[in-house]
């Protein structure tokens, strides 16, 4: 390789590495809790702001957003897979308004439940919250248990919007 291509070549690669480096430092990542009992528990939202806006939504489940700070939510609609689903959706949908998103601009999201028998209860749930908007890339799981007992579903959501 000759003397120019190699000057060149190096020139290129510090174009790439100056670039990735100034749009990391473009970005800005920003972390909300709505909810007073989460603060310094978890984030419930996270935000990263770079050419477009990335939300990630911690698993909401049916916890009451009212609950006090320092300690577990109660769980409400006890014992409904369905009703938890329909709670857990409504957050949703509010907490990504606040940040000018909505299911739409959901890109992934993972559902986690503890009994394979809510599928059902589940899937009827998502269809409606979606209506006719496209539904995200989707994975469901089936676990033991969840961070708070009678919790029967969690789900969490990462949405895309441009700037």
């Amino acid at each position: 390789m000759s003397l120019v291509a190699r000057l060149s070549f190096i020139t290129i690669c510090a174009l790439a590495v100056t670039s990735a480096v100034a749009q990391a430092q473009s970005l800005e990542v920003k972390r909300y809790n709505p909810s007073e009992w989460t603060k310094g528990r978890f984030s419930e939202v996270v935000t990263v702001n770079g050419p477009g806006k990335t939300i990630y939504l911690a698993g909401i489940g049916a916890e009451d957003e009212n609950g006090p700070a320092g300690a577990s939510a109660p769980i409400l609609h006890p014992g409904s897979p369905y009703e938890q689903c329909r709670y857990a959706y409504d957050k949703i949908k509010r907490l990504l308004a606040t940040h000018g998103a909505s299911l739409v601009d959901a890109v992934k999201q993972v559902v986690y439940v503890t009994d394979v028998r809510f599928q059902a209860d589940v899937a009827k749930c998502r269809r409606e919250a979606y209506g006719d908007g496209p539904i995200p890339a989707n994975t469901f799981l089936v676990i033991s248990a969840l961070a708070i007992p009678g919790m029967l579903l969690e789900i969490d959501v990462t949405a895309v919007v441009g700037k």
